[in-house]
């Protein structure tokens, strides 16, 4: 069974910036994609970034595109969010994903909450202005 942990939310000015974990356990993830997204209160939750765990290839949101940063640790199967230029807008619970099947799927299919099999718990992040 695979598990993902976060951490690493909190509470930042704007201009800030935060980093998120995300531990991943339970298989060798060499075929997966691993996925962050966010949902704010009222909202849908959306795709912020994600990552072929083989090979590294990243994609972004256009929302936080030049400002985050995923990558992924393959000696620690930690996956990273590097957040800077935080902006009140990006205030939510940030959720780490994992998709299984990454090298069957075209990498548009990344930015799908249905592609992922496997979430984390969420960590809180709020920006204030």
């Amino acid at each position: 069974q695979v598990q993902l942990v976060e951490s690493g939310g909190g509470r930042v000015q704007a201009g800030g910036s935060l980093r998120l974990s995300c531990a991943a356990s339970g298989r060798a993830f060499g075929s997966y994609a691993m996925g962050w997204f966010r949902q704010a209160p009222g909202k849908e939750r959306e795709f912020v970034a994600a990552i072929r765990w083989s090979g590294g290839s990243t994609y972004y949101a256009d929302s936080v595109k030049d400002r985050f940063t995923i990558s992924r640790d393959n000696a620690k199967n930690t996956v990273y969010l590097q957040m800077n230029s935080l902006k009140p807008e990006d205030t939510a619970v940030y959720y780490c994903a994992a998709d299984p099947d990454a090298s069957y799927r075209s990498s548009y299919f990344f930015t799908a909450k249905s592609t992922y099999e496997y979430w984390g718990q969420g960590t809180q992040v709020t920006v204030t202005s």
